[in-house]
């Protein structure tokens, strides 16, 4: 089976850029086609301008995009529920460097379900 897997990114994006602090806040969104535990494409797409308590609507553009995994390193519990809300699983990926070595280690399955412990109060300040 198919799953694309949205990652926050650094620009340029792609799978050598560095992740994306905050999903709201980062540069791009570096979107990984998976199948049968092998990357098939890697595409970049922008991020879209994040208004203070509009973080719903970044959760829509992913879910309209096709994501139904997002690995990230911080998000408020906004838009956690939101994924969850729109069938989109998160995943932990902060002790990763780059994009690539953390969807790697979600298709290992060494990456936790990102859960209310790891949000933030949002605002970006990590």
């Amino acid at each position: 089976m198919n799953t694309l897997i949205a990652v926050p990114s650094a620009a340029p994006g792609g799978l050598e850029a560095p992740l994306g602090a905050h999903f709201g806040h980062c540069d791009m969104y570096t979107m990984v086609s998976v199948q049968d535990k092998d990357i098939r494409s890697v595409t970049v797409i922008p991020n879209m301008p994040h208004q203070q308590g509009g973080c719903m609507a970044p959760v829509q553009y992913l879910a309209e995009k096709g994501a139904k995994k997002l690995i990230a390193g911080g998000m408020g519990f906004r838009p956690l529920l939101g994924f969850n809300q729109v069938g989109i699983d998160v995943y932990f990926g902060g002790n990763f460097m780059t994009v690539g070595d953390a969807v790697n280690a979600l298709i290992n399955g060494e990456l936790p379900q990102f859960s209310q412990e790891h949000t933030c109060g949002g605002g970006g300040g990590h």
